[in-house]
């Protein structure tokens, strides 16, 4: 039979693609029915006409497109749905139904259409649409095409329909729910929703609307809420409500003032026993409460420390304990507490974990230097600090306090002054603090050796020129019974051997290519493990500008600063050098300059300074081939611009904390050396050796110490020999810190040594008030012994005038009873005569 189709373009072509590849499988007729209406054409259903439907948001809605046959008899038909897309005419199928095939949904509305059912009162044609979405609202079309009917007996079939989408509000933007400020912030709360209608916002302010001010402002469509500077009653909570016909929402946001962790118990400085529980608490409050804690050790994190790893642990409440403590717990704890506002708050505290004295290596052979000093070490820690150490020797006591040679260092270890082979031996050592002593070390096994001697020793001094070579010779060779000592070569003031212009061989070294900077001393060094000895050299560069002076110093009053130095290598014999001084107010990066007059002079005066100002001085010499290397920069300090200035400023004077030359025509001599100080027997003997440079000049020295600021006298004005470099002081008193120098004085200058730290140990102290207090028992008793005896002389005194004094008594009675004759003998004994007469019945009988 004949198929007839009444298409538009646009729904024939779209119908043909799907109801033709099924129509086509089975009826063949149907296929060329189809093909040859998708030519015609009918007219589009007025816009005029269509019907406008409200649907919510994920509601249903019905399409009612009623079916009209031609000559009200049913026939087939073909129904189509499509969604206006675009220009007029571009429709999109959303729906396609022919009976007894398949349907076809377009893409996005699977299983949301479906057709009415036949006895549906909206219709055959009629489309229901499930789970509505804003993407659904625009105009859509329900086309019925009929089959077996020519087109132009076809009816205008084709309803259109408008869709209006509504949906409730929805937050799309919202502020968080808590916001910590401080009082100034500004702040911005953003309120955006979606929604159809598009939804109002409004703001409250705890359940009040907001009311703009000069600090308060919505804008953006209502959508931002403004504080431009946060008061006390901005504080509260904000709300935002979003709405429309469909409903409304609301959010609220709470403006809070936030403050930064604060440390409300902080630790507290602790000593414990080793063994004991530490516990360090570091309370916190904050406004958020999110405090996060962290302990640190000496600048390290704990949990960092394997030292603490299996007896560390971190409260909630962020205590940090230690279970046990151990002597290497000592140190600064820090708590860094924060809760992400503001800087962190820190507190500190310090564990002082005290344990007896103990030995902490025992080394089993140690080997003196025969006829040397050596030393017998015994490797100690303790807290608190080391009170004294007792010695065995062959498992007998040393008293090394009584025993010659042999002092007791500050470290509890053996100096022996001059080694001999009566002090080699098994030796032990046992320490003791305050907490007591952990046991005595191992046996140590001290042997006397010969140190190593030089063979080969280099000369006293090379001379060389800028750009020579030099070769420097040393060897030494070990005793019986030893190794072969190590030869090394060293500059003695601590700079290193240039690497590349330096080649060693055996005990020999070689400079090559030689500059200025190679100036200087240098040590051989030979050693093994009886002993280190050195012997050192000088080697001098000719031709070269010259080196930094040093030892400056400086002498100042309210207006001037006198600078005093002393030369540097000048270059060589025939090399002169004259000099500049630097100088310009600390801090200030403009330096003035003046040169020295007279060429050649040591000093210098500088005029025209501020009162009470620091200054800066460095000196730089000068010679023939260029200028030298710049000295070391000193400050001094001006005098105030007072009476007493004035005074000074006519003349000059030292000041008490430093040594300096006065002005004087010629060089001063060397600066002693090496000062040292050992406790002795009777008290402390202060060393040191003559200056290197210059030592013929000295003729006497003298010993200065200060405990404060003040300088003082030790030797009380005397002077010590320019042979002796030794000197017994007795009185320093323990637990008292003092800074030594020496002087070397010549005729009419001086120089002093470098300053000398020295810690009396405080059992010297202790010995002293130990010492008197004894002295003091043992005069009580003494005083106690001769008062007796004193009452016991006395009393046999008496006694024997007493017995006297009877006998004479007892004579003159018996002479008066024997008729007054006196006899040769007594004739009453004398005990007789005491025990019948009393003292008092004799001074009546001799009363006249």
């Amino acid at each position: 039979m004949g198929l007839r189709l009444d298409l538009d373009h646009a729904s024939s072509l779209t119908i043909a693609s799907f109801i033709i590849p099924f129509i086509c499988s089975t009826y063949t007729s149907f296929f060329v029915a189809f093909v040859l209406a998708i030519s015609s054409k009918i007219a589009y259903s007025s816009y005029q006409d269509a019907m406008h439907i409200t649907a919510i948001l994920g509601e249903s809605v019905v399409f009612n497109c009623p079916v009209e046959f031609p000559g009200d008899h049913p026939v087939p038909y073909v129904l189509q749905w499509g969604k206006k897309v675009g220009e007029p005419g571009k429709n999109i199928p959303i729906f396609i139904w022919y009976e007894n095939y398949p349907t076809h949904s377009g893409e996005g509305y699977e299983g949301r259409v479906s057709r009415v059912t036949a006895d549906s009162p909206y219709g055959l044609a009629s489309l229901n649409l499930t789970n509505i979405k804003e993407s659904d609202q625009g105009w859509y079309e329900c086309s019925v095409v009929f089959l077996n009917r020519p087109p132009s007996t076809q009816n205008k079939n084709g309803t259109w329909f408008h869709l209006d989408v509504h949906a409730p509000p929805r937050f799309v933007v919202t502020p968080e729910e808590i916001i910590y400020v401080n009082l100034g912030d500004a702040i911005i709360l953003n309120c955006q929703a979606d929604g159809t209608p598009a939804p109002e916002i409004v703001w409250f302010k705890d359940e009040h609307p907001v009311d703009p001010s000069t600090t308060t402002g919505i804008f953006n469509d209502g959508t931002e809420l403004r504080i431009s500077s946060i008061r006390h009653e901005d504080i509260g909570d904000y709300t935002c409500i979003a709405r429309n016909g469909e409903g409304q929402i609301s959010h609220t946001a709470r403006v809070i003032i936030a403050g930064a962790a604060v440390i409300m118990t902080p630790p507290m400085n602790q000593t414990k026993l080793e063994g004991e529980k530490l516990e360090f608490p570091c309370g916190a409050k904050a406004l958020p409460g999110n405090v996060t804690i962290q302990w640190s050790k000496d600048g390290q994190p704990v949990r960092e420390v394997s030292s603490l790893e299996t007896r560390l642990n971190i409260k909630k409440d962020g205590t940090l304990v230690i279970n046990p403590v151990s002597g290497d717990d000592s140190g600064q704890y820090k708590c860094e507490v924060s809760n992400g506002i503001g800087e962190a708050q820190v507190a500190s505290a310090y564990l002082n974990v005290e344990y007896p004295a103990k030995v902490t290596f025992t080394p089993t052979v140690q080997y003196l230097p025969f006829r040397l000093g050596g030393v017998v070490q015994c490797y100690i820690k303790a807290n608190p600090p080391l009170q004294y150490v007792t010695w065995t020797k062959d498992k007998r006591l040393l008293e090394p306090y009584q025993t010659k040679d042999i002092i007791v260092m500050n470290n509890g270890s053996l100096l022996f002054t001059r080694v001999n082979q009566n002090h080699q031996g098994r030796y032990t050592c046992t320490p003791y603090n305050a907490q007591g002593t952990q046991g005595s070390s191992g046996h140590m096994e001290v042997l006397v050796r010969k140190p190593p001697t030089f063979t080969v020793e280099p000369e006293s001094h090379y001379l060389r020129k800028v750009g020579e070579t030099v070769d420097m010779f040393c060897d030494a060779q070990e005793a019986e019974g030893t190794q072969k000592p190590k030869i090394e070569w060293q500059r003695k003031d601590g700079q290193p051997l240039p690497k590349n212009r330096v080649r060693i061989s055996g005990g020999n070294i070689t400079i090559d290519g030689l500059r200025r900077t190679d100036f200087g001393n240098y040590l051989c060094i030979a050693s093994n493990e009886v002993a280190t000895i050195m012997v050192s050299t000088q080697l001098v560069v000719e031709g070269t500008q010259p080196h930094a002076p040093y030892n400056i110093s400086a002498n100042t009053t309210a207006f001037t600063a006198t600078v005093y130095w002393l030369p540097g290598y000048s270059g060589g014999p025939d090399y002169k050098q004259d000099y500049t001084i630097w100088y310009r107010e600390a801090g200030v990066s403009d330096w003035s300059r003046i040169p020295v007059i007279p060429q050649g002079n040591t000093f210098t005066t500088i005029t025209n300074l501020k009162p009470s100002t620091m200054y800066e001085f460095q000196v730089v010499g000068k010679n023939a081939l260029g200028d030298g290397m710049l000295s070391k920069i000193i400050t001094a300090r001006t005098l105030d611009d007072d009476t007493s200035s004035l005074r000074s400023a006519e003349k000059p004077k030292n000041p008490v904390s430093s040594f300096t030359s006065p002005p004087a025509d010629g060089p001063r001599p060397g600066a002693p050396r090496n000062v040292t100080v050992q406790e002795v027997d009777s008290g402390f003997v202060i060393s040191w050796e003559a200056p290197q440079e210059r030592p013929e000049m000295v003729k006497y020295y003298t010993i200065m110490y200060r405990i404060d600021d003040v300088w003082k006298d030790l030797t009380r004005s005397s002077k010590i020999r320019s042979d002796e470099t030794k000197y017994l002081v007795k009185n320093m008193v323990g637990g008292r810190t003092y800074f030594l120098r020496v002087i070397a004085h010549s005729n009419s200058t001086h120089e002093s040594s470098e300053e000398v730290k020295f810690i009396v140990p405080a059992r010297v102290k202790q010995k002293a008030v130990t010492a008197g207090v004894v002295g003091g028992i043992l005069f009580f008793i003494v005083a106690i012994i001769l008062s007796i005896c004193a009452v016991k002389i006395c009393n046999k005194r008496k006694r024997r005038r007493q017995e006297k004094a009877y006998n004479m008594v007892a004579c003159r009675i018996t002479d008066a009873r024997n008729g007054g004759q006196i006899p040769t003998v007594r004739q009453v004994p004398l005990n007789k005569l005491a025990e019948s007469h009393t003292y008092r019945d004799f001074s009546l009988e001799l009363a006249p």
